[in-house]
């Protein structure tokens, strides 16, 4: 499996289902536009990359593909689902890692994972066993009788998209997962995630750990201030942004987002 995550992703033919459609969504906080106008279309086994500046609308657009918000106009649909008329469906169907997971901190992480599959409607049994193995890729065997609020940062995002995982969601959506975890586990869940979009499962990615992003994602947005700057697989985002052939999706994303200079200005330092 490590071999297969340093091959090129393989890139959904285009007459693959839509999995996530978003037509003119925007949202407004007050007199800030946190997201305007943004069109995107992501296909059924597709690992999705979403980046940006902090504060350029990132997490604001996943909280509402994933229905936490609605957008203020535009359509969103999901899995098949609208989410103005199919909400409850288009939740069931999903799995969601928010940047900071809000836990039941008071259970164990095999109670969190025991609720988690049965608010998705799993029988008890089918939960224990699928626990079970979340636990053990997630290298929390040895404190799955543990309250989470004893876990460190990166144990509660282990237990949090282990819960996102345990109904084997159609889509995922991921916003900073590898904070706070340890390079071991990091290989584990790419691993892990790449596999699921093997069986067809959508993964909508938003991190900052470039690396990961282009050895991962078939294609890559990039948005800034609200706004959608290209959509494309990365020799696609080199064309438009006139990147050189061999730069890096981190160079790449530099010259899109017109990155201010590296030089400090700071001569005592």
């Amino acid at each position: 499996m490590s071999e297969m995550i340093n091959q090129p992703p393989i890139i959904p033919p285009e007459t693959a289902p839509e999995s996530i459609v978003a037509l003119g969504i925007t949202k407004q906080f007050g007199k800030t536009c946190a997201v305007n106008n943004v069109n995107l279309l992501v296909r059924q086994g597709e690992f999705f990359g979403f980046l940006g500046p902090n504060g350029a609308g990132k997490s604001t657009t996943i909280r509402m593909l994933c229905g936490l918000i609605r957008p203020d106009s535009g359509g969103i649909r999901v899995a098949g689902y609208e989410a103005a008329t199919q909400l409850q469906e288009m939740k069931g169907a999903i799995g969601v890692l928010p940047d900071e997971p809000e836990l039941y901190e008071r259970l164990t992480g095999r109670e969190y994972l025991m609720f988690a599959g049965q608010m998705y409607g799993l029988n008890r049994k089918e939960c224990a066993s699928r626990a079970a193995d979340l636990l053990e890729l997630m290298q929390l065997t040895s404190d799955s009788k543990k309250l989470i609020v004893d876990y460190s940062l990166g144990m509660k995002k282990k237990v949090a998209l282990a819960g996102a995982l345990i109904h084997r969601p159609q889509v995922l959506f991921l916003d900073e997962p590898f904070n706070g975890i340890d390079p071991v586990s990091v290989r584990v869940l790419r691993e892990a995630l790449h596999h699921l979009t093997e069986r067809g499962a959508t993964v909508f990615i938003s991190s900052h750990v470039m690396e990961v992003v282009e050895k991962l994602c078939t294609r890559v947005a990039v948005i800034q201030k609200g706004q959608l700057l290209g959509v494309g697989t990365l020799e696609e985002l080199r064309s438009m942004s006139q990147a050189g052939e061999d730069s890096s999706l981190e160079d790449v994303f530099l010259k899109m987002v017109d990155a201010p200079s590296t030089e400090t200005g700071l001569d005592w330092l």
